[in-house]
C-alpha cells in the first residue's frame, strides 16, 4: 500500500537501539497533514489526495495566501496551511475532506523514500560542484580550480553536451531512497529515520514507503 506524508526537518540527532547500537537519525515533524480536497477519476481522470501541512494563524494566513486560495480551504473547512501538495495514494478513495493524515501511518522498521530541496550554494565552480580535481598547486602552474580540457579543436571542434561545467550547485529536488524508520513518536508527530536526508532545518520534506526496498 502506498503510504505518505508531508513533514518538515527539525534536524539530526542520534539514539540508542535496543541492542546497544548508536545510530544517527534525522528528526521529521510529520504531519498532521489534513485533506483539504480528494480527487477523483470520475471528476479529475486520476485518484490522489491534496493535502496542507503547517497551520498558519488566521491573521498569518491573509498575509500569505490570496483570496483563491483562501476560498479553497475555507470550503473545505479546513484551516489554511503553509504547503498544500497531493499525494497518489492506494486508498485515496477512502479519504474524505477534513480528514488528518498522521505519522502513525509508518512504523519503526519501514523502509522509506525522502524527498526534499538540497541547500543552495549559489554559482560554484567543478571542484565544488563535480567534485574535480585542483590542478598543481604549485606557483609555475597558472593553472589551479580550472574547469580542464574542454574538447579537441580539430575533431570534433565543439563541446559535448552535458560537459562538466560551472554554474549552479543545489537547490534541487533530490530523493534518498531505502532509508530505514528508527522510531515514531505519535504523541509529539515525530519520526526518525536514519541516516540524513536533503534540506536545511525547517525544510518541507515528503516521506513516502520506498519503491525498491531491499
Amino acid at each position: 500500500m502506498k503510504k505518505a506524508i508531508l513533514g518538515k526537518k527539525i534536524g539530526m540527532t542520534q539514539i540508542f537501539l535496543s541492542d546497544g547500537r548508536l545510530v544517527p537519525v534525522t528528526v521529521i515533524e510529520a504531519g498532521p497533514c489534513p485533506v483539504v480536497q480528494v480527487k477523483t477519476v470520475a471528476h479529475d481522470g486520476y485518484e490522489a489526495v491534496q493535502v496542507g501541512f503547517g497551520e498558519l494563524a488566521e491573521n498569518r494566513a491573509k498575509k500569505l495566501k490570496n483570496k483563491p486560495e483562501l476560498g479553497h480551504f475555507a470550503k473545505a473547512n479546513v484551516a489554511a496551511t503553509r504547503f498544500l501538495r497531493e499525494l497518489r495514494l492506494d486508498d485515496s478513495a477512502a479519504f474524505n475532506v477534513g480528514d488528518a493524515i498522521k505519522c502513525d501511518v509508518f512504523a519503526e522498521g519501514d523502509k522509506v523514500d525522502v524527498s526534499g530541496i538540497s541547500k543552495g550554494h549559489g554559482f560554484t565552480g567543478v571542484i565544488q560542484r563535480w567534485n574535480q580535481h585542483t590542478g598543481p598547486m604549485k606557483h609555475g602552474s597558472k593553472y589551479h580550480r580550472g574547469v580542464g580540457s574542454m574538447s579537441a579543436n580539430s575533431d570534433p571542434s565543439r563541446v559535448f553536451k552535458n560537459k562538466h561545467m560551472p554554474g549552479q550547485y543545489g537547490n534541487e529536488k533530490v530523493t534518498i531512497q531505502n532509508l530505514e524508520v528508527i522510531r515514531v513518536d505519535a504523541d509529539r508527530n515525530l519520526i526518525m529515520i536514519k541516516g540524513a536526508v536533503p534540506g536545511a532545518k525547517g525544510a518541507l520534506v515528503v516521506v513516502r514507503n520506498s519503491v525498491k526496498a531491499k
